[in-house]
């Protein structure tokens, strides 16, 4: 398993290590052993499923009580996948981090506590499985404009499939005025 480090800091991109032959693949998609080789001890309590289609759009997501770290993983279909740092004393607050997950790239992503995450659907079917360290708090479930254009995220499509929850999100600004 390879851990590479993305530009902004505890986010990481993991390779898994694919043993194939002509019956098909065998791969480790988590390995706890490796992750904490590379420094980080992450524990997961829950891992959630999504099922999409082509062009929803999913986000950007965040917990205020109990901020969930997400390891994200694509086992069907390909996404566009982003991360945005909501840690109003770091470095990079405000700024984000997309990466193409998809079945084929084998590729996945680590998001600390402490982000907003969203995908945007890219193929017909997209399944896909993300372990969080944290339990699914209802309540405290918050979305930003995905958008905003404080964030400048360059999205695969201009007008994707959002829930009524996306489509009322706040401003990145309103979020940054909060005490959130």
């Amino acid at each position: 398993m390879k851990v590479e480090n993305t530009r902004l800091k505890d986010v990481f991109i993991i390779t898994p290590e694919i043993f194939g032959d002509d019956r098909g693949f065998f791969l480790e998609s988590w390995n706890s052993k490796n992750f904490r080789s590379a420094g980080l001890d992450i524990n997961f309590v829950q891992d959630n499923t999504s099922r999409s289609s082509k062009g929803i759009l999913r986000g950007l997501h965040f917990q205020t009580k109990n901020p969930q770290g997400k390891y994200v993983t694509v086992l069907k279909g390909k996404i566009f996948d982003v991360a945005v740092d909501l840690r109003k004393n770091s470095k990079t607050f405000g700024k984000h981090f997309s990466c193409i997950l998809s079945e084929f790239n084998f590729k996945s992503v680590y998001i600390p506590p402490g982000f907003a995450h969203g995908f945007m659907t890219l193929e017909k079917e997209n399944y896909v499985l993300y372990g969080c360290t944290k339990y699914r708090s209802a309540k405290s479930e918050k979305s930003i404009k995905f958008n905003d254009k404080n964030l400048n995220i360059r999205w695969p499509f201009k007008k994707p499939i959002l829930s009524k929850r996306d489509k009322n999100a706040m401003d990145f600004k309103e979020y940054k005025n909060k005490n959130l």
